[in-house]
């Protein structure tokens, strides 16, 4: 790094301008933050964890080293108000006990593994340690098969063949008939227009009547011109009604009705 360098790197930014130095008023209370940076599963796994992270033998344990960063592990659950389990205390018990008989004179008769009071937790971690890596072992196994299981089904059943429809003449008339039936909806009617006036048939009537005498309604219509005619013929009647130019008279029901122009 040069002399000359001053650049100080920001505790933090806040609105984008940076922090140097910490707020002479800023409090921190202790329980605001806990970082938990490993968690076991028991007091073996917490001594196993301990061996294995300062490459300790596990035959040769420096029992007195161990037991001071086990105590110094579970003080610290204390200090952040963990619940403590009832079997770490008891491990913390028997470390207590190794320790005091590692230090006390040991008979010279007694066999090798019983001279060693720390035997039967050699024992005890090298199994757990065991049962620990066959755990993991199967949790990298693939979840099919361990606890994904495939369903398989086998069919002895053969698949079955459709055979195939003849089609006989009979069948191809019946779906033309249909083909047919259907075109009929949709076939078109065209209008034409008739050159036939109701202004000019009102004027033709009015030719034909007079004030003075009646004029048979049935003898106004021309049966030779056809419906469209006879419609035209009609409606010239009731427009000339509408306009007050005729009257239309009936004796007595049923009679024949008669037209004379308005005087």
């Amino acid at each position: 790094m040069n002399e000359t360098d001053t650049t100080i790197d920001p505790i933090a930014k806040v609105n984008g301008e940076a922090v140097l130095t910490l707020p002479e008023d800023l409090y921190i209370p202790p329980e605001a933050l806990e970082v938990f940076l490993e968690t076991f599963q028991g007091p073996l796994d917490l001594l196993l964890y301990l061996i294995r992270k300062q490459n300790i033998d596990i035959l040769d344990i420096p029992i007195a080293e161990i037991t001071r960063q086990y105590m110094a592990y579970v003080e610290l659950m204390r200090q952040v108000k963990l619940e403590l389990a009832a079997e770490y205390l008891v491990m913390a018990a028997t470390l207590a006990e190794i320790k005091s008989r590692l230090l006390l004179p040991r008979p010279a008769e007694l066999p090798a593994e019983e001279a060693d009071p720390r035997a039967e937790l050699v024992r005890r971690l090298q199994e757990y340690e065991r049962f620990r890596m066959a755990a993991e072992n199967i949790d990298r196994l693939p979840r099919v098969g361990r606890e994904v299981h495939l369903v398989l089904i086998e069919s002895k059943c053969e698949p079955s063949q459709r055979p195939q429809p003849n089609v006989t003449l009979t069948d191809l008339l019946d779906a033309f008939r249909q083909v047919m039936a259907r075109a009929e909806l949709y076939r078109h009617h065209r209008i034409r227009l008739e050159p036939l006036s109701v202004r000019e048939r009102m004027t033709e009537i009015l030719t034909r009547i007079n004030a003075e005498n009646f004029t048979s309604f049935e003898s106004l219509f021309d049966l030779k011109e056809g419906r469209l005619g006879l419609v035209v013929t009609f409606l010239a009647i009731l427009e000339l009604m509408k306009e007050s130019l005729i009257v239309i008279v009936q004796q007595e029901p049923y009679d024949p009705i008669h037209v004379k122009a308005a005087a």
